[in-house]
């Protein structure tokens, strides 16, 4: 047999990060930037070519060693600033929400197998997933990095069949019919594997289904890389794909947005080009909506949120060109701190809106965003100091004369200070273990610490089937990533602004990470956004952490948070709770048990780095479709023990000849890959 992973080697050494979010401000008139936005070309969920067999091994991750230019560039720039943890709040008690939800349907969506193994193995390992989905018209679309798929109701993929040409190793992989978003979008593969070129990195997928134009719309961060040596050449762009009917398994549209050098140079501090990071997509009546961190490529500071807004309807149409007007955020909120200071915006996600009559069409068309202030981006984005990284802040923001971008626009940005209870960047979560020694249900790590297992050639040592100098033997189950206190999803309805973030709180065994929600009721009627918080509050449980919460709301007023719970005795866990205006947010459910601890391949020190940064997230989804709500979260959904993940690379051992998937001896479609175990878990729920 061809000991295939061997070639595992260095390789894993080279991760070099993309691994590793009261007083009213004036409005911002006319401060936005009128781009036309060209048709760039079409897509559809095809699997496109590729070299079979998947022999170049030795690349895993999308980084490389070899920078990119110019030489000013390190390396890595630093998506998230906040590394330590804020202050704790004490959890509030929750009350009984009047919503109950029934969980009417649930089933395991993409996961790492699948992620990694598709377009005929030709992708690199990737983590964390970052979830998106949007849902509507009898489908679920589904989108991770870097692969998607989609599903009826039932939870069937609705794609052809590409079983039989998917070609690895010198068998078929089933990946449930998954696509590559390279093959989406129209790239070449992530890595060819037979002649080592690579294409562009996809990354930060979000999807949303608009009732109203009944389309599809899917959002990815593209960046240029040089073919021959996986260096980035620091243009990146948002790429638009829009559906051309409400069948998302048929054509898109695909528009690119450059926004390479989008980010305020802040005295020479942070001069461009930047990284426009983390998008996030929401929309109106009139437009559609994506927001992005501005980070510089040379000095890791940040340099400001930056808004993008279409018009909804050329884009449904799928004209040659479409009217965007584009806002920079930065320097338009009042410090809390000091007199006549201002922050800049920091990951400002737009709202969604259930339905097609939730839009609010005061002051010629209004979307709404929220965003915090309590990370390091808004609080020292030039500085060489950390922020306190707590704050009693949240920000509403107002975009009106939305009515406007199908013509000239003439939009107007706003936001107004809101007081809360106090939030704080959470601790990393604790998982069962969490500290001790990799055990053999954390394969991955406990193979990187043997040294005894005889493998099939006679070598001793499982940790040579992963690296060619010996490691540290010393790889523990980790404590993963909770968020930095950005907003995560954000929802307008019944005329109201939902939102939450992750937060520390403390509870019984210490501080923990938690949730903390805001439901703000706004109004614009005036011309100005005026707006007030309706009710907030925190959420927290003892000995365990929940995390990346994502909100869903029907136009009643009834609403589903997503959640990944875990814990002291619980594995990462696929979660939820609900919501509503009278109580907040309620108890916590579990749909899905986690079937094991992480075990994904930025968790140990010997691949990543000391210390390790283990990711997670980094955002759930939420979506609404009638009285319905779906959602969707990452969980680890399969258990696979160390003789079954290593198989026949162990002396007398059996299984499939890729190593880590517990495919069994028919190759069959695997559970997990030798670097990860991730999966997400989709739910519909009737609150």
């Amino acid at each position: 047999m061809k000991p295939r992973f061997i070639a595992y080697l260095a390789a894993l050494t080279l991760l070099v990060s993309l691994i590793a979010a009261s007083a009213a401000s004036p409005a911002i008139a006319g401060s936005g930037v009128t781009r036309q936005i060209a048709l760039a070309g079409t897509g559809s969920p095809i699997t496109g070519d590729a070299a079979s067999g998947g022999q170049n091994d030795t690349l895993e991750f999308p980084a490389q060693e070899e920078e990119a230019t110019p030489a000013a560039f390190n390396g890595t720039i630093d998506r998230s600033l906040s590394k330590g943890s804020g202050s704790g709040v004490v959890t509030a008690t929750a009350k009984k929400a009047k919503s109950n939800p029934n969980v009417d349907f649930s089933f395991e969506g993409l996961n790492h197998y699948q992620q990694r193994y598709t377009r005929g193995g030709n992708q690199f390992s990737v983590e964390p997933p970052d979830q998106g989905m949007c849902v509507g018209n009898g489908y679920v679309v589904e989108a991770v990095n870097d692969v998607m798929n989609v599903f009826n109701y039932s939870g069937v993929s609705q794609l052809p069949d590409n079983t039989a040409g998917n070609i690895v190793s010198g068998f078929p992989r089933n990946v449930n019919h998954a696509v590559d978003l390279n093959s989406f979008y129209g790239y070449a593969p992530a890595i060819n594997r037979t002649t080592g070129v690579r294409a562009q990195f996809v990354t930060d997928p979000s999807c949303y289904y608009d009732a109203q134009t009944q389309r599809f719309f899917m959002v990815v961060l593209t960046l240029e890389i040089n073919p021959a040596t996986g260096g980035f050449t620091l243009e990146n762009h948002l790429d638009l794909a829009v559906s051309t009917t409400s069948n998302p398994t048929g054509l898109w549209k695909i528009y690119k947005i450059d926004v390479t050098n989008d980010g305020t140079n802040t005295g020479g501090t942070n001069p461009g080009p930047y990284l426009g990071d983390y998008p996030h997509i929401g929309a109106d009546a009139n437009g559609f909506y994506i927001t992005t961190n501005a980070y510089p490529w040379c000095c890791n500071g940040f340099s400001g949120a930056q808004i993008y807004a279409l018009s909804k309807a050329q884009l449904a149409a799928g004209a040659a060109t479409v009217t965007m007007q584009h806002v920079d955020t930065s320097g338009t909120v009042n410090s809390p701190s000091e007199a006549g200071a201002t922050q800049p915006g920091f990951t400002v996600w737009p709202a969604q809106s259930p339905g097609t009559a939730s839009f609010d069409a005061n002051a010629g068309g209004t979307e709404y965003f929220l965003s915090s202030n309590a990370a390091d981006e808004a609080q020292k984005p030039v500085s060489g100091t950390a922020g306190t990284r707590s704050s009693n802040q949240v920000i509403a923001w107002a975009l009106t004369n939305t009515s406007s971008l199908a013509a000239a626009p003439t939009l107007s940005l706003s936001n107004k200070i809101l007081s809360v209870g106090t939030y704080g960047v959470p601790p990393k979560v604790k998982q069962p273990g969490s500290g001790s020694l990799a055990s053999t249900q954390t394969p991955q790590g406990y193979c990187i610490n043997d040294t005894t297992t005889i493998l099939f050639n006679g070598q001793v040592g499982c940790w040579r089937l992963l690296f060619g100098a010996q490691p540290a033997h010393d790889e523990v189950i980790s404590r993963f990533d909770s968020n930095d206190t950005r907003m995560q999803q954000v929802m307008y309805a019944n005329g109201k602004i939902w939102g939450a973030l992750d937060t520390a709180v403390n509870v019984a065994d210490g501080q923990r990470a938690g949730v903390a929600w805001y439901i703000v009721k706004p109004d614009v009627s005036s011309g100005s956004l005026s707006a007030k918080v309706a009710l907030t509050g925190t959420a927290g449980m003892d000995n365990t952490d929940l995390v990346y919460p994502a909100i869903g709301v029907t136009a009643s007023g009834r609403g589903v948070v997503a959640l990944t719970l875990v814990g002291d005795t619980k594995n990462p866990s696929a979660a939820y709770a609900p919501i509503d205006a009278q109580a907040g947010m309620g108890d916590v459910g579990i749909i899905a048990a986690g079937a094991a601890p992480d075990d994904g391949f930025t968790s140990y020190k010997s691949q990543v780095g000391n210390p390790p940064r283990t990711r997670w997230g980094d955002y759930g989804a939420a979506a609404v479709d009638g009285d319905s709500v779906w959602i969707a979260s990452e969980y680890v959904a399969h258990a696979c023990d160390y003789n079954d993940w290593i198989g026949p690379f162990k002396a007398g051992g059996t299984g499939d000849n890729l190593l880590g998937t517990c495919g069994g001896a028919s190759h069959g479609a695997g559970t997990r890959t030798a670097l990860a175990n991730w999966s997400t878990r989709i739910s519909k729920l009737t609150p």
